[in-house]
């Protein structure tokens, strides 16, 4: 063998050598970068146990009891009542169903008021600051925003001190010839009103059809009545506030729109409005879908304007499951049924959330994503016959 072999087997067993080498190094790497990571992840996911996955662990355990609050729910003492705190909430006669119905009835109303509005605010408002031109653009985004980083509860007393008999809000109505409400202090539905307005019925004396058929603890006539007059003021509230965390998430996905595409839009002779329905809005889809998830979210969970302006009041108009749960709970003493509704709040925002989500969803991306389904299944297929 000469010289130049013996060289070539050497460089090649080296390469050979060295090519094994930093596989075992990058292995090796691997599970000392994985370890690594578990050692950063733990105390989060320590955290995370103790004071979010325990005690929800426990509020299921206190939701099948007749715990009072005294103790421990885990001490012999405590009850194990099954599913009689959800059956009293849902199928069986009595005021806690009552209340528990009208908490669905005026959160239904509140959803359904709020979240357009604040969507439609929101994105008007986006479409605005993003304007290049707009001297003051700045001041504006800072000035939309504001409400959102104040307190709640700040916001709320404002409202209150607004929204009074003699407020500014009776006060700018009255130049006009208007004779304002005393809100807060207010009932009646705002679909009653406006069939009373239209001669369809009497809020004295209101149709028999409805009045008479009960649903779920209540009549037609209390289903339908719509948000009450101190209920749309809170709705009004909730909209102005929320509306500039919002418009970020719009002004943040107005701004990642390519240039390039509204140019050519521009170009092939598109106005605004259709550069805007055909271009802007298609690029919003996942931005609309995120602002209506976290609306929807949010609004059923509504708690401390309630707790604060109105304490369900007036004639339980305002009452939402949530201030419902924490006067079970923390005033009458029954942990177990205000355990309950927090759990039947859960599923029901699961089960709209999910629906909103499906009906929302970009059909061409769920179809392409089907189609790639099947045809991985069929080449599996193909596979295991041939």
């Amino acid at each position: 063998m000469s010289t130049a072999d013996t060289v070539t087997e050497r460089g090649t067993a080296a390469g050979t050598g060295s090519g094994r080498a930093p596989r075992r190094r990058r292995r090796g790497d691997g599970q000392r970068q994985s370890t690594a990571g578990w050692l950063f992840v733990t105390p989060t996911l320590v955290v995370l146990g103790l004071f979010l996955v325990i005690p929800i662990l426990m509020a299921i355990w206190v939701s099948f009891t007749d715990w009072t609050g005294r103790g421990s729910p885990f001490s012999s003492r405590v009850g194990f009542v099954g599913t009689e705190n959800y059956q009293a909430l849902l199928t069986e006669q009595g005021l806690s169903r009552q209340d528990f119905m009208i908490s669905l009835r005026n959160t239904f109303y509140y959803v359904v008021g709020v979240v357009p509005l604040q969507t439609f605010l929101a994105l008007g408002l986006a479409v605005i600051v993003n304007q290049r031109f707009l001297k003051g653009r700045t001041f504006f985004r800072t000035a939309f925003y504001f409400p959102s980083v104040v307190s709640s509860v700040a916001i709320s007393l404002v409202f209150l001190f607004l929204f009074t008999g003699t407020g500014a809000v009776n006060q700018f109505l009255g130049i006009f010839g208007i004779d304002g409400p005393t809100w807060f202090s207010d009932p009646r539905g705002l679909i009653h009103l406006a069939g009373q307005g239209l001669g369809l019925w009497s809020l004295d004396s209101p149709p028999g059809a409805l009045a008479d058929t009960q649903v779920m603890s209540l009549s037609l006539w209390d289903w339908f009545s719509g948000p009450s007059v101190a209920l749309s003021a809170i709705m009004l509230q909730v909209v102005w506030t929320t509306a500039g965390t919002f418009m970020l998430m719009f002004l943040a996905a107005l701004q990642d729109l390519p240039t390039e595409v509204e140019e050519a839009a521009l170009v092939d002779g598109a106005n605004r409005w259709q550069r805007f329905r055909a271009v802007t809005l298609p690029h919003l889809r996942p931005t609309v879908l995120l602002v209506v998830t976290l609306g929807v979210i949010g609004t059923w969970q509504v708690f401390d304007q309630m707790y604060v302006m109105t304490q369900g009041g007036p004639a339980k108009t305002t009452l939402t499951p949530a201030y419902l749960s924490y006067t079970a709970a923390f005033g009458q003493q029954q942990w177990g049924q205000g355990a309950a509704m927090a759990f039947l709040l859960f599923v029901l925002i699961f089960v709209l959330t999910t629906f909103q989500r499906f009906v929302l969803r970009d059909k061409d991306e769920a179809a392409a994503k089907k189609a790639r389904r099947a045809q991985q299944r069929a080449a599996k297929k193909k596979e295991a016959t041939a």
